[in-house]
């Protein structure tokens, strides 16, 4: 009897016992693509050797320092790293332990941006419905998914939501995707004017949509009027790049393709690639100058944040993909991906979407492609087509409540960065006999 308290109390889960590049295996030597990356994650793959050796160099050296007492050489490299390669106006790096911490920082550094200016007026964030930024308190609070959010509602801040930029459920028959865009745009504008611009600390979204509405992408525009709503305003920016960034959708930040830069930015799962738990919130020059000029100090803090393993990791892990040029090869077989995806699913009954980037797409299930009409969410098909992937060697990350938090249904799609054309061939292939299989034990 496992006395771990498990995600699904009565499911069995196998054991997981090593990896090594694309795929992992578990106790009894059965072997599974990991097209998933777990969540996201493991943009390197398992094992990769330069990553290894680098954690282990660091052990040698040191394991842990507190950072209220010392920096490290090789955090300060990381942070040194990432300034380097972020978007125009990042100055800093500040280092948690992943995307949730990531979120709870860059709300409280948001705020803490507007008390030190002499606004403490601003206490309102604006997030958008159906988002996913986490599990915590702070993140649940921002997060727009009704489900998750549900039961833990009288613990959560008060917090404000727009509409997602959805194009597949949310624009019109005879709306063009820039009309879309501008009328999104517009939703936000008079929800900022009816709580009081003054009032408004931030923005919060994610730049491509991840884990609850499966890889939706902004249609064109959307987000360089939503940067020109905020600095309007005086309101910060906070992209979500948890999920999709660290090179995920083909750039090192996906606010690289939209043609802006945010205030604040959260990134974890492809920081660190899954050797060690780390996050990072990247923090605009004029945001740490307001903290130099004022208290000198960002009230926050947790243990384990800039732990000079997980730095040692990610830094490897960054370095491994500049070195080997990987993000030209998330453009090439994500281009495949979704050609593939294309040929398999474009004229399945039951797949009314496929949309993403790069190594991040998804396919949508539905129960009628003409009324778009998801399945009964009483039928759980994405945990059958789960469980049929599981089956057939093959890890995918597919998902519930896509439109609302309870209907709907989707498959994430994200392969290791190093995956070759051959493996895309496969994990679409089973994919696709996983989404029969579940399709026809529905009866």
């Amino acid at each position: 009897m496992t006395k771990v308290l498990h995600r699904a109390l009565a499911q069995d889960y196998p054991v997981a016992a090593s990896g090594r590049g694309v795929t992992i295996t578990d106790a009894q030597g059965r072997d599974y693509i990991d097209a998933s990356g777990g969540a996201a994650v493991s943009c390197l793959g398992h094992a990769h050797p330069d990553v290894l050796a680098a954690m282990h160099a660091q052990l040698d050296r040191l394991a842990y320092a507190h950072t209220s007492f010392f920096t490290t050489a090789v955090a300060e490299e990381l942070g040194a790293t990432l300034v380097t390669d972020a978007p125009p106006g990042i100055s800093h790096v500040y280092f948690v332990s992943g995307g949730s911490e990531a979120i709870e920082a860059a709300m409280k550094m948001a705020r803490q941006y507007f008390v030190e200016r002499g606004e403490p007026q601003r206490t309102r964030f604006i997030g958008r419905k159906q988002s996913y930024h986490g599990n915590t308190l702070g993140a649940l609070a921002i997060g727009g998914n009704e489900w998750r959010r549900r039961q833990f509602e009288p613990l959560l801040i008060e917090t404000h939501h727009v509409s997602a930029c959805f194009d597949y459920h949310g624009r019109r028959a005879d709306e063009s995707p820039g009309a879309y865009g501008e009328r999104l745009a517009r939703e936000l504008a008079a929800e900022i004017d009816r709580l009081g611009p003054e009032t408004v600390i931030a923005f919060v979204a994610e730049t491509v949509g991840g884990a609850t509405s499966g890889a939706i992408t902004p249609v064109p525009g959307y987000f360089r009027q939503v940067r020109e709503i905020c600095d309007r305003h005086g309101i910060l920016l906070i992209l979500d790049e948890v999920m999709c960034g660290m090179g995920r959708t083909g750039t090192l930040h996906a606010c690289e393709q939209e043609g802006i830069a945010p205030d604040l930015m959260t990134i974890a799962k492809g920081l660190g690639g899954g050797y060690a738990p780390i996050g990072a919130v990247l923090v605009a020059g004029h945001v740490y100058d307001a903290f130099a000029k004022g208290s000198g100090l960002f009230q926050h803090g947790h243990t384990y944040l800039g732990h000079p393993l997980a730095a040692a990791a990610a830094l490897a892990v960054q370095r491994v993909i500049k070195r080997d040029r990987l993000l030209d090869n998330v453009t090439a077989q994500g281009a495949h991906l979704s050609r593939r995806l294309t040929e398999r699913f474009g004229n399945h009954h039951h797949v009314g979407d496929i949309r993403g980037r790069g190594l991040f797409q998804a396919i949508e299930l539905v129960a009628d492609r003409g009324a778009k009409a998801p399945f009964d969410p009483k039928l759980k098909l994405h945990a059958r087509i789960k469980r049929e992937a599981m089956a057939r060697g093959l890890l995918v990350y597919p998902m519930g409540g896509t439109i609302d938090g309870a209907r709907g249904d989707h498959v994430l799609i994200a392969p290791p960065f190093i995956v070759d054309s051959d493996t895309v061939d496969v994990i679409v292939e089973r994919l696709a006999e996983a989404v029969d299989a579940a399709l026809s034990g529905l009866g």
